[in-house]
């Protein structure tokens, strides 16, 4: 059976990463499980106990599907990288966004977590969308020498909630697509008719000018009220030189829209 892995700090913003948890578990039939790291300063105030009740207080809130709570003493980034390798199937998390505290959970450190964690990751925000039916999934095409897993991870959301893919190409004027790109976009479209995904190609073009493709494609995936956008956490060779602020810019989007990524 899939598990999956939901951390928490216990603050509110965390508790919208609980609600898609349950959201995504429940369509996938699986469990999940609730995890803190407990820091030195909670430990050393009583000793994790108020801390253990706010964590099983989230844990009770969950109404639809089974959780198991577990708290850890350690570090929070290499606490959940251990979590993440033994055995669950996705990791979904909120992200308080830029300036975002409390065990600086998750901030500008979320993309640092998601190249950490060895499973696909769904990150949300407080702000997220408390109905989402994920019924348009916007992945911009990469070029990356391998993009497999996030495939996989882009088929399983779909195929559980019957979403649409778009795969979305930004193209400025004068410039010929790469040959990784090209590549790529093929792959996608052979990965999700295997997979019985309903997908579109949508080739748009730039009307001003951007460096890097976050901005683009988050306005693109708020137009046509996308329920995630799905990407690839490290860069690949074209953009490494811009590529970790684009990738925090999505997976801190203003419009709060859900990241799935993987690597």
């Amino acid at each position: 059976m899939y598990t999956i892995l939901c951390p928490t700090d216990l603050s509110e913003t965390s508790e919208t990463g609980l609600a898609y948890a349950e959201l995504v578990a429940g369509r996938m039939g699986c469990t999940v499980k609730l995890l803190h790291a407990m820091s030195k300063q909670e430990k050393s105030m009583d000793g994790g106990e108020l801390a253990g009740e706010e964590l099983a207080a989230q844990g009770r809130s969950v109404r639809t599907v089974q959780v198991d709570t577990q708290m850890r003493e350690g570090e929070f980034m290499k606490v959940i990288a251990e979590a993440s390798s033994q055995g669950p199937a996705m990791m979904i998390c909120a992200t308080h966004g830029l300036r975002g505290l409390r065990q600086s959970l998750f901030g500008t450190d979320i993309l640092k977590l998601v190249r950490m964690v060895g499973i696909p990751s769904l990150v949300v925000q407080k702000h997220s969308p408390a109905v989402n039916d994920f019924g348009t999934i916007v992945m911009p095409v990469a070029g990356h020498a391998d993009i497999s897993r996030l495939l996989d991870a882009v088929c399983l959301l779909a195929g559980k909630f019957g979403s649409t893919v778009h795969i979305y190409q930004w193209v400025r004027p004068g410039e010929e697509p790469s040959e990784a790109l090209e590549r790529n976009k093929q792959l996608m479209v052979e990965r999700l008719d295997a997979a019985g995904i309903p997908h579109q190609l949508v080739q748009e073009p730039s009307h001003g000018f951007s460096v890097g493709f976050s901005r683009p494609t988050i306005d693109y995936a708020q137009r046509v009220g996308a329920g995630c956008m799905a990407i690839m956490s490290v860069a690949s060779e074209e953009y490494r030189y811009i590529a970790d602020a684009e990738k925090e810019r999505i997976l801190t989007n203003e419009p709060g829209i859900p990241v799935l990524c993987a690597h």
